[in-house]
């Protein structure tokens, strides 16, 4: 039962009806040229559904210090057109929205926009690869007036107030750290010089902003980086905002250059909260915490705990764009979970892509996936498979007014997604699963589980059918392969009762490879977040940062029962471990697997497998053997397409979806995207 999200709260002069805010998201949308169209479409969408305070993704206030070619330019005039429709798209969905104040400093790319960089001082950014310039003492102060300027920009567009960033090592947090800020003048020398710039700024903002509007502050609780600004002097910028310019704190974590994760779906729920409470003992306005809280219950914990006063939900709104007016109704509909996995989000925000969501492909799209398309009222449609392509079909057929059977050969729904469930850092995908079985049931869909199809003839009295069959593991062609201690990947991940041994070999080093020697090397710790703060070196505010406790696993996996650690080899005939796997995820879990004692092994040749071993040619041509008393492939996947040829020589109307329809470059996203795409290709197929 929720009760302290649902509490009214004030910031500033705003009065909100609840606790809960949208945080800010670059999008990819800001700089389109559709008049904001889209942008403000993605942001109606989200306050007509209850989110009450939204804040924007980052508005530069300068060219110099936009984050890339996508980013909203908040003082120039087509930038302020989309921002203004942004606005009144809200208000007219009844609901607020802050401008996010953003200056990238030494994050900021040349090649957006031909300027270099600039930052306090010229220290190289390994995030942005490039060496900024060092402002001058005159450019200081018209930065101060860039964001001056923005504040009374973001009035007459009609926001509500705005949001500075001053987190996440961008400009205003570049001041403040010893690391970026050599200078040796007003703005920089001691501690108390480090705060001026961005004390100046919000002081400037506050003027320009005028009554009535709300000034938030994001700061940052802990860089996370060697010379990141010390814990003493976070509290003492804390202190000094809230006793004068800005209305409340919002508290984020991390630098793009720190090698500590702060959002991936390896770092714990509410791990960051000692540094929000920490916060929020020393201030008197209201405080925000933000990062990995992905669920309303998180959200209320938080809350009743006293760590914070609102919660920010950012990603969560990506995922399900209803999340706070489902969450009012109690359960009646099921919320998506967002499952942290970074793929089409922040992975896109990186390369200034336009920004969606895995396992909601509408996000971002709001304008080209209506809800309802041109299908006939009643049609009769199998969907056969109902893993992540085939759920997402049978949910948009089903809103699209159609009679959907659903037909599953295994035990349960979810494909691929069962198996990932297992692995460290994924265990939120198993809320993926759970929405769309009760959302299926909600919308009337008929789902036959342990029910494979193997004749296209058992099809012939439906209208239309979408073939989401999925893949098979890829068997390799090695002496030994057929021997019983060889397993595939799907093998290990969905049979309960599988044994594995001490040494491991895996074949395949690809995405599936590099999960399960995350799983066969990470036994479940008693607390996550102890455990976690432990492989880090952090010790949070407060006096909570202990080493973690022993690994618990007494009723655990089955896969880790049993005393010591397994030696793990993960082999790859490439030169690139993980290659497909996100740039914001794969610096963590290839760490993860360093700091394990996982071998990693690549360019390798495969000879043959011995009941003891894999005999490989390493990257130098040497034999050499891999002991291995358990192998597990994971060489890839092959289409399972068979019914989808049957149907063809048939001549039935049929669509073909995620691995069924090819298994090169397959990834969740692929398969969500299409199945949400299936109305369109199923009416054309139909019509066709």
């Amino acid at each position: 039962m929720l009760s302290h999200v649902w509490q009214p709260g004030a910031i500033g002069p705003l009065q909100l009806p609840h606790r809960i805010v949208m945080g800010s998201m670059h999008l990819g949308l800001e700089a389109l040229d559709d008049g904001g169209a889209a942008l403000a479409a993605f942001y109606r969408e989200r306050a007509a559904a209850g989110a009450a305070l939204i804040v924007t993704g980052g508005a530069a206030v300068s060219r110099v210090g936009a984050g890339g070619p996508s980013y909203g330019l908040i003082n120039e005039d087509a930038g302020a057109q989309r921002l203004e429709r942004t606005a009144a798209a809200v208000h007219e969905a009844g609901g607020r929205i802050l401008a996010q104040l953003f200056h990238a400093g030494r994050y900021a790319r040349e090649q957006a926009f031909g300027l270099q960089p600039v930052a306090p001082s010229a220290v190289y950014s390994s995030y942005s690869r490039c060496e900024p310039r060092a402002l001058s003492g005159e450019e200081v102060l018209e930065t101060i007036e860039d964001f001056a300027r923005a504040a009374a920009r973001a009035r007459e567009l009609g926001f509500d107030g705005v949001e500075l960033m001053g987190s996440e090592g961008y400009l205003l947090n570049q001041f403040t750290a010893p690391a970026t800020n050599l200078r040796d003048d007003q703005w920089g020398g001691d501690a108390e010089r480090r705060l001026r710039f961005p004390l100046a700024v919000a002081a400037a903002v506050r003027d320009a902003a005028g009554p009535g509007q709300a000034i938030v502050y994001r700061i940052s609780g802990a860089d996370l980086v060697p010379g990141g600004t010390e814990h003493e002097q976070v509290l003492a910028l804390a202190r000094r905002l809230a006793s004068g310019p800005v209305d409340a704190l919002n508290v984020g974590v991390g630098w793009h250059e720190a090698k500590v994760p702060t959002v991936q779906g390896s770092v714990p729920p509410g791990a960051w909260a000692p540094w929000v409470r920490a916060i929020r003992a020393v201030v008197a306005v209201p405080v925000v915490a933000s990062n990995r809280i992905n669920t309303l219950a998180q959200a209320d914990q938080l809350i009743a705990a006293g760590d914070a006063d609102f919660a920010s939900l950012a990603r969560a709104f990506l995922a399900d764009p209803e999340i706070v007016a489902k969450g009012r109704e109690r359960g009646r509909r099921a919320v998506n979970v967002c499952i942290s996995c970074n793929q089409a989000c922040i992975d896109r925000s990186i390369f200034d892509r336009r920004v969606s969501c895995v396992v909601n492909p509408r996000a971002g799209h709001e304008l080209e996936l209506e809800r309802a398309p041109a299908l006939r009222a009643g049609a009769r449609l199998a969907v056969v498979g109902g893993g992540p392509a085939g759920m997402a079909a049978a949910l948009a057929l089903a809103h699209a007014g159609c009679h959907v059977e659903l037909l599953e050969a295994a035990a349960r729904l979810g494909g691929q997604f069962r198996m990932a469930c297992r692995i460290p850092g994924k265990q939120e995908f198993a809320g993926t699963i759970a929405y769309f079985e009760r959302e299926l049931a909600r919308l009337g869909v008929a789902v036959s589980l342990e029910t494979r199809v193997s004749d296209a003839d058992a099809l012939a009295g439906f209208d239309g059918v979408v073939v989401a069959t999925g893949v098979t593991p890829r068997r390799v062609q090695l002496p030994g392969a057929e021997m019983p201690h060889v397993l595939s990947y799907a093998r290990l991940l969905l049979d309960p009762g599988v044994e594995v041994g001490r040494r491991v070999a895996i074949i395949g080093g690809g995405g599936i490879g590099v999960d399960v020697a995350h799983l066969l090397s990470h036994p479940p710790t008693g607390d996550a977040r102890r455990a976690f703060y432990a492989a880090h070196g952090l010790r949070p505010p407060g006096g909570t940062g202990e080493a973690a406790p022993p690994a618990d696993t007494a009723g655990g996996d089955p896969l880790h029962a049993g005393d010591g650690q397994r030696q793990v080899a993960l082999m790859r005939r490439g030169r690139r471990i993980g290659a497909s796997i996100g740039p914001s995820t794969r610096w963590v879990t290839l760490q993860a697997l360093q700091r394990a004692g996982v071998e990693l092994l690549t360019g390798v040749a495969y000879e043959r497998i011995q009941p003891d071993a894999v005999v490989i040619r390493d990257g130098e041509g040497a034999e050499r053997r891999v002991p291995a008393e358990t192998v597990i492939v994971a060489a890839g996947q092959e289409p399972a397409d068979e019914l989808a040829t049957a149907l063809h020589e048939r001549g039935q109307p049929h669509v073909v979806l995620g691995g069924a329809a090819g298994a090169a470059e397959l990834d969740a996203e692929r398969a969500f995207r299409e199945g949400a795409q299936a109305p369109q290709q199923l009416a054309a197929a139909l019509s066709g």
